[in-house]
C-alpha cells in the first residue's frame, strides 16, 4: 500500500478543532486529545509495514483479515503471540476449534516459588483474525508466519507478584465457565476502554448494558460491508481513544510500551536477516498496540530496546481444549457474546460470499477438490475514510422479518423441551417485544440481545422450571458453549500412552460426556492394567475425570471385578497438563508423591498418606522405603498431636500390609515405631495439659503407644518410659482426667474396682454431675487405645441413667448426646454391640434382669505367696499333668525340673513354687 499524501487528514483535524472549541469553549486539552489520536492514525497509516489492527474474536476483524489476504498475498506475516508458541501452530489442524495454545511451567527457577504452577494460554475459534492469519500462512506455499509478541518467559517477567494484578494481565479465576483455570490469557487484539467513566458514557448513550453489546451494534455491524481502508482508520481511531483515555496506571503503561518496542525490535531483526521487502509484509496486532507512541515504532525505528534473557524455568508446550464460555471468562466479555459472534461470522459469510482460510485437514472444515485463490484486486488510492465514516448516519438494517420470527419459533420450542408453558402465543409476543425494544434502543433491526431480553420478558415469567433459564437457551440457540477437542495426534506423549493403555476398554475416551467402563478381570486379566492406570488418574486427574462405582484399591489387595464412570473427554486439559510435567503417569505421580512428601509443611501423617500411594498405585518398594524413612525424620520434629489420629491410622494400615505381605518388616517402619513411642511418651504430659490439643487426638497418641508397645517392646523400648509419662500427667479438664484413668487402668496401675468408685463418687456430687458428659466423652474415647474398656463404659452411662433423677438428667441428656455424636461418633458402633451383649435381646426378659455389674463378685484369687494348696488352678493342673508336659515337650525341655517325688507329675514341682501362671490362666478362662 503506497504512503498517503501529506495533508490527507487535514480536513479531519479542521473538523476536530472546531468541534473541541466548540464544547470546550476554546482550544484546550480536549483539542490535544482528538489531534493526537489523529497523528496516532496517520502514523499508523503511513508505516511502510502494513500494520493490520483487529480485535479478538471480531467477525468483523476475521472478514476483513480474510478479505486482505486475498487481494494483498503477503509474503511474511508478523502476528502478536508468544515467540515460543510457534511450533504449536501446525497442530492445530489436528483439533476442532476452539483451543488454546498453552505454554505451561511446574517447576519454576527465577521466579518466587509460589507463583507455580505458571500457565499462559492464547485462544483460538475460527471467527478470528488471527486464525485466518494463520491458516493462511501454514497452507500457502512461501509465505513465513513470524510470531513477535513477548515470549511466556518474559510475560512472568514483567508480572506484579500474586494479589497486586490489576486489568487484563490478571489470571481468570472463574472455574466454572473457564478452561483455562487460572492461567494467564495473553491479550491478543484486546480491545476494551480502560477508563471506566468512557465505557458507562457509551453504554449509557448506546443504550445497551454491557460492552459486549455495544461493540456488536456499533463497531461489528457498521464495519462487516466496509472497505480496507475505512476498516483499518476505524480501528486505529478506536485504538488511540482507548489508548489516551486510560488511566495513567505506571506498571500498565509500561508493559503495553515494552511490548510494543519487543515486537518492533523483533519485527526489524527478522527483516534485517531475511532482506525482505516491507511492502510484501504484514503486522498483525491489536489495535490498542497498532496505535503506539513509542520511539521505536516502525521499520525505520530506533533500535534501542533490549530484550532481556529467559529465566532458567523450563517451559513445555501444548494445546488445550478451550470453550466460548472460557474466553468470555478470559477477556470480560457479555455471556454468550463469543456464541453470537460466531453465529454472525457465519451470517457474514453468507451474505458476502467471501471464502475463509481454514486449516486443510482440520475437523469442521469443508473438503474442496483444489484451493480458491483470489486475483489481487485493483489497489484503491489511499484517502481519509475517517471523515466520511464519522459524518455519515448509521445505516439502519432492515427488518429481516424471516429472521426474526424463526428465531421467535425456535425459542418457544426450547423453552417447551425445557419445561416452560410457551406457546404460539408467546413466539407471537417475543416477536413484537424484540421490534419494540429495538425501536426503543433506536434501531430498526432487532439484535441477538434485543430477542434475548424480549424471549426472557416473555416467557420466563417469574419462574425456571427446568436447570437453563431462558437466557442459557436463547445462548444455545445462538450458537452455545462450543468447546473444542485436541485431536489425537496433536496430544502431548503421556496423553497418547493413556489412552492407548486404555484401548481395551473399547471407548471413545475423546468423546465428552461420562463413560461407563465394566472391568471382569477375572475372566479377563488383561484389564488389570487399565485398572492401574485409572486408579492413577483418580489420584491425579479432577474428580469426575475417573470415578469408581464398584471397587477399591487397598494395601495388599487385587482387583477382581470395578466399574468406573470416565468423563476423560470433559477433562481433557487436565489430562493435557500431565502431560506438561512427565511422559508418563508413573513419572508423574511419582513428582507428585515427593513433592508432597518433601513439601515444607508436610506432616508426618501426609508423608505416610504418600507411603501409601507409593505402595496402593505403583506398587514401588524403593520409593516407599524412600518417603517413609523421610517420615522419620518428619515425626521426629514435630511438637504437637494434630495429626496424631491420623498417624496412627495410616501406621496400622501399613504394618497389616508388612505383616501379610513381607517376610520381615522394612527397617525404616521398625525405626518408626521405636522412635514414634519414644517421641509420643517424651510428649505426652505436654498433651494431656494443651489446651490446643483435642481429646480425639491425645487417645490416638494413646492408641499409638498401646497397640504398637509389643513391637516396640520388642525392638528395644522401655515401658518405664510410658508409665513414667502418664505419672507426670496432670489434667485438668474431665474428658482428659478420664482418658488418664482409662489408660492407668490399661497399665494396671490402677483398678477397676477404683475406677468404678472413682465414677460412683463423680455422680454422687451435685457440683460435678452437670460435667459427666465430659467424663463419659473421655471413656469413649478412651476405646481407641482401650477397647477392652466398652463394658465399663457401657456400664458408667447405665449408671447415670439409673441413678440421676429426672429434673437432673432431662437437661443432662441433649449434652450428652451431642458430647457422645461429636466427640466419639465413629466409637458408637463398639458401644453398641457392647450393649446389644449385655442388655436382654427380649423385653420380657428386662424385668428379672440383673446388670453384670451388681452381681456378688467372687473373691479373688489367692497372693502367689500364699500356699499352694490356696489356687484351686495349681491342684487343677497337678491333676491333669500332660498340658504341662505336652508344654514342657514343645519347648524342648530335658525333664530336669521333676519333683523329688519319682511318682509325682514333672511340671508339680515348678506350679508349686510359682503358680502365678495357674492363676492367670484360670482367671482367663474364667473371663471367657
Amino acid at each position: 500500500m503506497s504512503a498517503l499524501p501529506e495533508g490527507t487528514f487535514t480536513a479531519l483535524r479542521t473538523q476536530l478543532q472546531d468541534a473541541a472549541t466548540a464544547f470546550a469553549d476554546g482550544p484546550g486539552a480536549l483539542e490535544g486529545l482528538l489531534r493526537g489520536i489523529v497523528d496516532d492514525v496517520e502514523r499508523a497509516v503511513r508505516e511502510p509495514l502494513e500494520i493490520f489492527p483487529v480485535c479478538h474474536h471480531s467477525p468483523a476483524s476475521a472478514l476483513a483479515m480474510a478479505r486482505r489476504l486475498r487481494e494483498k498475498q503477503p509474503k511474511v506475516i508478523y502476528l502478536e503471540l508468544c515467540e515460543d508458541m510457534a511450533p504449536l501452530l501446525t497442530e492445530l489442524r489436528n483439533c476442532r476449534l476452539p483451543v488454546a495454545v498453552q505454554a505451561f511451567a511446574t517447576e519454576v527457577d527465577g521466579f518466587p516459588a509460589d507463583w507455580s504452577p505458571l500457565s499462559v494460554v492464547a485462544p483460538v475459534t475460527e471467527a478470528s483474525a488471527e486464525y485466518q492469519a494463520i491458516a493462511y500462512a501454514l497452507d500457502t506455499p512461501g509465505v513465513e508466519l513470524v510470531l513477535v509478541d513477548r515470549s511466556s518467559d518474559h510475560v512472568f517477567q514483567w508480572e506484579t507478584p500474586p494479589g497486586e494484578e490489576t486489568g487484563p494481565d490478571a489470571p481468570a479465576g472463574d472455574e466454572e465457565t473457564a478452561l483455562h483455570g487460572d492461567a494467564v490469557g495473553v491479550e491478543i487484539g484486546d480491545l476494551r476502554p480502560r477508563f471506566a467513566e468512557l465505557e458507562e458514557h457509551l453504554l449509557r448513550h448506546g443504550r445497551v448494558r454491557h460492552w459486549s453489546e455495544w461493540w456488536h451494534q456499533y463497531v461489528e455491524l457498521p464495519l462487516g460491508d466496509s472497505d480496507h481502508d475505512t476498516y483499518r482508520q476505524v480501528m486505529l481511531l478506536i485504538g488511540s481513544l482507548f489508548r489516551r483515555l486510560a488511566p495513567g496506571d505506571p506498571r500498565r503503561l509500561r508493559v503495553d510500551e515494552n511490548r510494543e518496542r519487543y515486537m518492533w525490535t523483533r519485527m526489524r531483526e527478522h527483516l534485517t536477516a531475511t532482506g525482505a521487502d516491507p511492502a510484501d509484509c504484514l503486522y498483525v496486532c491489536g489495535a490498542f498496540h497498532a496505535a503506539s507512541r513509542v520511539e521505536e515504532f516502525g521499520v525505520h525505528g530506533s533500535d534501542t530496546f533490549t530484550i532481556s534473557p529467559p529465566t532458567a524455568t523450563r517451559w513445555r508446550h501444548g494445546l488445550i481444549p478451550s470453550s466460548h464460555a472460557a474466553i468470555e471468562a478470559q477477556f470480560a466479555l457479555a455471556a454468550g457474546s463469543v456464541s453470537i459472534a460466531a453465529t454472525e461470522w457465519a451470517k457474514n459469510l453468507r451474505r458476502t460470499g467471501v471464502r475463509p482460510y481454514r486449516l486443510a485437514g482440520q475437523a469442521g472444515a469443508k473438503k474442496s477438490g483444489r484451493p480458491v485463490r483470489a486475483l489481487p484486486a485493483p489497489a484503491a488510492p489511499p484517502a481519509d475514510r475517517l471523515t466520511g465514516f464519522l459524518q455519515r448516519p448509521p445505516a439502519l438494517d432492515p427488518l429481516d422479518e424471516a429472521e426474526l420470527l424463526g428465531w421467535s419459533v425456535d425459542i418457544v420450542r426450547a423453552a417447551r423441551r425445557n419445561g416452560y408453558l410457551a406457546s404460539t402465543a408467546d413466539a407471537i409476543a417475543v416477536f413484537e417485544t424484540s421490534i419494540l425494544l429495538a425501536g426503543m434502543r433506536d434501531r430498526v433491526r432487532p439484535t441477538p440481545y434485543d430477542f434475548q431480553d424480549a424471549a426472557v420478558t416473555c416467557i420466563e415469567k417469574d419462574i425456571v422450571p427446568g436447570r437453563r433459564d431462558v437466557r442459557r437457551l436463547v445462548e444455545i440457540m445462538m450458537g452455545g458453549d462450543r468447546v473444542g477437542q485436541v485431536g489425537y495426534d496433536a496430544l502431548p506423549p503421556l496423553a497418547r500412552d493413556v489412552h492407548d493403555r486404555l484401548a481395551p476398554l473399547n471407548l471413545r475416551l475423546q468423546q465428552r460426556g461420562v463413560q461407563r467402563a465394566l472391568l471382569d478381570i477375572t475372566s479377563r486379566p488383561e484389564l488389570e492394567r487399565c485398572s492401574d492406570v485409572l486408579w492413577m488418574l483418580r489420584r491425579l486427574l479432577p474428580e469426575g475425570a475417573a470415578r469408581p462405582i464398584m471397587g477399591d484399591r487397598r494395601l495388599g489387595e487385587r482387583p477382581i471385578q470395578e466399574s468406573w464412570d470416565l468423563a476423560l473427554g470433559t477433562h481433557q486439559r487436565a489430562l493435557i497438563e500431565l502431560g506438561y510435567e512427565g511422559v508418563s503417569i508413573e513419572q508423574v505421580l511419582e513428582q507428585r508423591l515427593r513433592r508432597a512428601a518433601y513439601a515444607p509443611q508436610a506432616t508426618t501423617a501426609q508423608v505416610l498418606e504418600a507411603v501409601e500411594d507409593a505402595i496402593r498405585y505403583l506398587r514401588s518398594r524403593r520409593l516407599a522405603d524412600e518417603l517413609g524413612t523421610h517420615a522419620l525424620q518428619v515425626l521426629a520434629g514435630e511438637r504437637t498431636v494434630d495429626g496424631a489420629p491420623e498417624v496412627l491410622l495410616r501406621v496400622r494400615r501399613l504394618l497389616a500390609y508388612y505383616r501379610t505381605s513381607e517376610p520381615a518388616l522394612p527397617a525404616w517402619i521398625e525405626s518408626f515405631v521405636k522412635t514414634g513411642y519414644a517421641h509420643y511418651c517424651t510428649l505426652l504430659p505436654t498433651a494431656f495439659t494443651d489446651e490446643d490439643a483435642t481429646v480425639r487426638q491425645v487417645a490416638a497418641r494413646l492408641g499409638f503407644l498401646f497397640s504398637m508397645e509389643g513391637l516396640a517392646l520388642s525392638l528395644g523400648c522401655d515401658r518405664t518410659q510410658l508409665e513414667l509419662a502418664l505419672a507426670q500427667s496432670h489434667p485438668r479438664e474431665p474428658s482428659r482426667t478420664a482418658l488418664l484413668w482409662a489408660a492407668q487402668t490399661h497399665l494396671g496401675t490402677l483398678s477397676r474396682a477404683a475406677l468404678r468408685t472413682r465414677c460412683d463418687e463423680l455422680l454422687a456430687n451435685p457440683l460435678v454431675v452437670p460435667a459427666y458428659p465430659r467424663y463419659l466423652s473421655g471413656f469413649v474415647h478412651a476405646l481407641e487405645p482401650v477397647p477392652g474398656l466398652a463394658d465399663f463404659v457401657v456400664e458408667a452411662v447405665s449408671n447415670a441413667f439409673a441413678r440421676l433423677p429426672d429434673p437432673v438428667l432431662l437437661p443432662w441428656l441433649p449434652t450428652l448426646i451431642t458430647t457422645l455424636r461429636s466427640g466419639g461418633a465413629e466409637l458408637a458402633p463398639l458401644l453398641i454391640r457392647e450393649a446389644g451383649r449385655v442388655f436382654p435381646a427380649r423385653l420380657a426378659e428386662l424385668d428379672a434382669w440383673v446388670p453384670p455389674w451388681h452381681l456378688a463378685q467372687e473373691p479373688p484369687a489367692t497372693h502367689p505367696r500364699q500356699p499352694a494348696h490356696a489356687a484351686r488352678g495349681v491342684a487343677f493342673l497337678a491333676a491333669h499333668p500332660a498340658a504341662c508336659d505336652a508344654l514342657a515337650d514343645l519347648l524342648g525341655y530335658d525333664g530336669t525340673w521333676t519333683s523329688p517325688d519319682p511318682g509325682a507329675p514333672r511340671g508339680s514341682a515348678l506350679l508349686t513354687g510359682h503358680p502365678e501362671t495357674a492363676i492367670a490362666l484360670e482367671a482367663l478362662l474364667a473371663a471367657a
